[in-house]
């Protein structure tokens, strides 16, 4: 599932392609793609129509589209959750359209082309929902800041983290906690920390928690700069391309192959249904009371 740094290359692209832009036409392809918009397709199309989008915005994994008849004061806003496969692509108008095409966003300047979602497994989606004072779609309100938001408070954060009787994946994956963070970049941040995953989120000092956020924040802000982490052709930008921080990856899908920091093979381990990768020696588990 993409995370914050795919999430944001997508959302730049959108920012740039869309924004300013007033809907003409929404086509719904396959209603699974806005199952999570109660009201029905049809619904979902006539609240777009007439709006003009505003600045693309995003927390966490997920990202929106404000509208409004005014770009300073949204009325709604197109909540946008790209799931296991889901796509968000500008394209010209007269481009064939792709095999997974869910849902088509024309534009009254048409020439400059239109949105479409793409979803091959249609597990991700897009719905309206009202607004809150600030601009947050009322059903994500929920949503922890992200490490990169600058309002992301560290103090509350690691309070918060020590009053969790939790352990340290568990909670950079926790996104009530903190967002945007998810399996990848998880398990590189606390390569970089030299913190195993099942450690006590209530060892850690308030040094040792600073010292994991900025680890967090350097390794997503080197993702970002290289598009983002694409592990097949599913994860692309708005244009149709990849990301390449796969190729940078210290621990994520490295079982077997040497640390680049000691050399001990990196070890995978299923985790909540899902992989752990670390170094044994630079990550040992915690002591066992």
């Amino acid at each position: 599932m993409p995370e914050l740094p795919e999430v944001e290359v997508v959302r730049r692209g959108l920012d740039r392609w869309i924004s300013g832009r007033t809907v003409e036409l929404v086509t719904v392809l396959h209603p699974r793609a806005v199952r999570r918009h109660v009201a029905g397709a049809e619904d979902f199309a006539a609240r777009l129509v007439g709006q003009r989008v505003g600045t693309v915005q995003r927390r966490g994994k997920y990202l929106w589209l404000p509208l409004g008849r005014t770009p300073a004061e949204p009325e709604c806003a197109v909540l946008a959750h790209l799931g296991m496969s889901g796509q968000l692509l500008v394209q010209p108008a007269a481009a064939p359209d792709e095999r997974h095409l869910r849902v088509r966003i024309a534009f009254a300047d048409r020439d400059q082309g239109e949105l479409r979602f793409v979803d091959q497994r249609t597990f991700g989606g897009l719905s309206v929902h009202p607004v809150l004072p600030g601009g947050l779609p009322d059903v994500i309100a929920h949503i922890a800041r992200d490490p990169l938001d600058p309002a992301f408070d560290e103090d509350a954060f690691h309070t918060a983290l020590r009053a969790r009787r939790t352990t340290l994946k568990r909670a950079l994956l926790d996104q009530s906690l903190i967002s945007g963070v998810g399996n990848i970049y998880a398990d590189e941040a606390l390569w970089r920390a030299r913190l195993h995953y099942e450690r006590p989120t209530g060892t850690l000092t308030r040094p040792r928690t600073a010292e994991l956020l900025g680890h967090v924040r350097d390794v997503m802000t080197a993702a970002l700069a290289q598009g983002g982490t694409s592990f097949d052709s599913l994860y692309v930008n708005v244009n149709g391309e990849s990301g390449y921080f796969d190729r940078s990856l210290d621990a994520y899908g490295r079982a077997d192959l040497p640390c680049r920091r000691c050399g001990t093979q990196i070890r995978r381990r299923p985790w909540m249904n899902r992989s752990s990768y670390h170094c044994p020696r630079c990550q040992p588990p915690p002591r066992t009371r």
